[in-house]
């Protein structure tokens, strides 16, 4: 393990590349993205599906379960909201490169739209309006078929020493 340079020594973060991103032979110009570690948070959400849209876009997929819902049978809005975190860090190591590693989550806003169904996908597409030395921002839609389930925005911040 490596430390973070974020001002506390106890954050650290895996020196090697702790994701793993294949092609997904059932969903042709899709990515499988996982974490190498299956012991974590990551893998409430099930298998993920990541495609790049664009120079400043990307794309996670889920498919919500039975697990995934609340008591109106509707995907839970913590399941929403931890999916549009995974795909916010995603999309910026996707769009930015292995550099947003080890970054942190310092702002998330949220307006639940819609309420997503399970069975079907649910598409988190993040684009990454700018990178500071420190700092990603990033905005997005997680959508269902047409319908606009919730809009976001983020902070991330990147580890290390940045100027």
């Amino acid at each position: 393990m490596t430390r973070a340079r974020t001002g506390d020594p106890a954050v650290a973060f895996p020196a090697e590349d702790p994701f793993a991103v294949i092609p997904d032979p059932a969903n042709p110009g899709w990515d499988i993205w996982t974490l190498k570690d299956h012991t974590r948070f990551n893998a409430t959400l099930g298998q993920l599906g990541l495609r790049r849209v664009d120079d400043t876009r990307a794309c996670m997929r889920m498919l919500p379960q039975r697990a995934h819902s609340n008591l109106h049978d509707a995907v839970h809005g913590g399941i929403l909201l931890a999916l549009v975190d995974i795909a916010v860090f995603a999309a910026a190591r996707i769009i930015l490169g292995p550099q947003v590693n080890g970054a942190v989550t310092l702002d998330m806003a949220s307006n639940f739209i819609g309420s997503g169904e399970v069975g079907l996908p649910l598409d988190a597409t993040s684009e990454i309006l700018r990178e500071t030395g420190r700092f990603v921002f990033a905005r997005g839609l997680v959508t269902q078929d047409d319908r606009m389930i919730l809009s976001y925005t983020a902070t991330l911040r990147k580890a290390g020493n940045h100027p």
